[in-house]
């Protein structure tokens, strides 16, 4: 195991110089693209035994969940993966203030305690080129190509997740947008397409999000050529990530930048970019799903404004071919006392025909009962 994350550390180490010749460049920012979630050594790892053309990995366990399979004969990619352990160190104790424990001859405290070493092994993950089986659904990226409705939604989530305002400006020369640190704003070319409008607001939203004043202060001042590498990649990936046409980047001149840089510095760098990338990108992501679902909410609620705009065009079309309509605007106590007062009418009527039969009733009661009384009185004489 030790022979094994030797020889994938080695290739790691080399693999941090090579790629920064333009098209093993290109291919690393293709994996951060595709990728976000993998450390920058992975995503290096990836694009080196891959030709950054690894689109979306998983291990073995991890595809059998998602319903695929890894191809007979395919062979894995090389990562590393954390193997943290635990190993049981004597320490000087503490106190709850935190202050050393000491014994009745003034000397510290020895105690036991569990330790957690962060350890990494080799393992192996897959493209979903070296797999069959269920399809997987599509992450949605590639549909912003093209499509201006998607342009406008992306557009609007990067004007929210910025920290600082961004607008639109008639911007002398041929720059085509900028990052004012003093004024702390953004400012884009205005009568730029879609796609050219997207790109360089990306590249000045990294330039804000690397090179603002508070975040230079914490660290050396960079040059102009490693700024401009920074907020380009980032660019670039955070495009790539959302399917806008990047074959107009270039990285030529990252060459001539990292010549004469070491490792270390090299990978930092690249570590920032992919830090600020993948950052960027799950803001995004999060922003245009809240927008998309609070769309889908707005589309299943009733259609009563609908309805209501269609009365009032058929009211209108009635009336002027010289009909009455009744105004649907009034209301409802006013209807509801109208359509009362007919049964009233009905209840009064109601009342004066019964207090007649009852009369009627009463007189012939009247008349029947003398009868009776005299039938009774003769029968009483007999």
């Amino acid at each position: 195991m030790h022979t094994q994350i030797k020889e994938i550390t080695d290739k790691l180490e080399q693999g941090v110089q090579d790629v920064f010749q333009s098209d093993s460049y290109k291919e690393l920012l293709n994996v951060m693209a595709r990728m976000p979630h993998y450390s920058i050594n992975n995503q290096i790892l990836i694009a080196l035994q891959t030709n950054g053309q690894a689109t979306m990995c998983q291990s073995f366990t991890g595809w059998k969940q998602m319903g695929r399979y890894v191809k007979s004969g395919e062979k894995g990619i090389k990562i590393f993966a954390p193997a943290p352990y635990t190993i049981q160190k004597e320490m000087d104790k503490l106190d709850a203030q935190g202050k050393l424990v000491l014994d009745s001859d003034g000397e510290p405290v020895k105690e036991t305690q569990e330790v957690t070493v962060n350890a990494f092994k080799v393992v192996n993950t897959f493209d979903i080129s070296q797999t069959d089986g269920k399809e997987i659904p599509t992450i949605g990226v590639d549909e912003l190509s093209g499509d201006v409705d998607r342009f406008a939604a992306l557009m609007a989530a990067l004007t929210e997740v910025c920290p600082v305002p961004i607008a639109f400006e008639d911007i002398p020369g041929d720059a085509k947008g900028y990052y004012s640190q003093t004024e702390e704003r953004i400012a884009i070319q205005e009568g730029m397409s879609e796609v050219q409008t997207v790109k360089t607001a990306l590249h000045e939203m990294a330039h804000q999000k690397l090179h603002a004043k508070e975040v230079v202060a914490k660290s050396e001042d960079k040059s102009r050529r490693s700024k401009e590498v920074e907020a380009e990649s980032v660019a670039f990936v955070v495009c790539q990530h959302y399917g806008i046409d990047t074959s107009d980047y270039s990285f030529g001149y990252v060459a001539g930048w990292s010549a004469g840089k070491e490792t270390p510095e090299l990978k930092t760098s690249l570590q920032t970019i992919r830090d600020a990338a993948s950052q960027m990108i799950h803001a995004i992501d999060d922003k245009l799903e809240e927008h998309s679902k609070a769309k889908e909410t707005q589309k299943s609620k009733p259609q009563k404004s609908r309805v209501q705009d269609l009365i009032a065009e058929i009211t209108t079309a009635a009336e002027e071919k010289g009909f009455t309509v009744e105004d649907s605007t009034k209301s409802k106590s006013e209807k509801t006392a109208r359509e009362k007062k007919p049964p009233a009418k009905k209840k009064e009527v109601a009342k004066k025909q019964s207090v007649k039969e009852k009369l009627a009733e009463g007189k012939e009661k009247a008349a029947k009962t003398p009868v009776k009384r005299n039938k009774a009185k003769g029968a009483e004489i007999a």
